[in-house]
């Protein structure tokens, strides 16, 4: 039994230690999206989609919930957050060519449609990015409107 206690101890005591160090965290300026939301003119209720269940992981901006401080659970969300961002980032909008902003929305409503986005393990702790099939609908539209757009711009070149 006394092994059992030091190893116990010894695991606190790493796990206090691992609190003081910690992944960067992905805290841009909240006005990096604006662009996007400029050159793409979501109506409303779309933008408060995109605001509640996408922009976190895909903008360089993220509000982290309190359990962000905790290690190990921050190093698992800059994971999402970097795996989100390299896939999809809307604060680098305006660096996509045409083509490639049409290929985003193309694979945003994909992902969207086939309710593989927002991802579960996000929505198990924020219920808001929880989207209705109403939503879904919502944001495909949108997002095909807006590609019709880009396609237009592509054959125009």
């Amino acid at each position: 039994m006394k092994i059992f206690k030091k190893i116990v101890l010894l695991l606190l005591v790493v796990f206090i230690i691992a609190q003081f160090f910690g992944p960067d965290k992905n805290e841009g300026d909240f006005t990096s999206v604006e662009a996007f939301y400029a050159d793409t003119n979501p109506p409303e209720d779309v933008k408060i989609i995109l605001e509640n269940a996408c922009n976190d992981c895909h903008s360089d901006s993220t509000k982290y919930p309190w359990y962000s401080n905790i290690t190990p659970v921050n190093y698992w969300l800059a994971d999402h957050i970097e795996h989100g961002v390299k896939h999809f980032n809307v604060s680098k909008w305006n660096d996509y060519s045409d083509k490639k902003k049409d290929h985003k929305l193309d694979e945003l409503i994909e992902m969207v449609e086939e309710k593989e986005m927002p991802l579960e393990s996000y929505t198990w702790a924020h219920s808001e990015a929880k989207l209705s099939q109403d939503q879904i609908d919502a944001v495909i539209n949108w997002a095909k409107t807006v590609r019709l757009k880009y396609t237009f711009l592509e054959e125009a070149q």
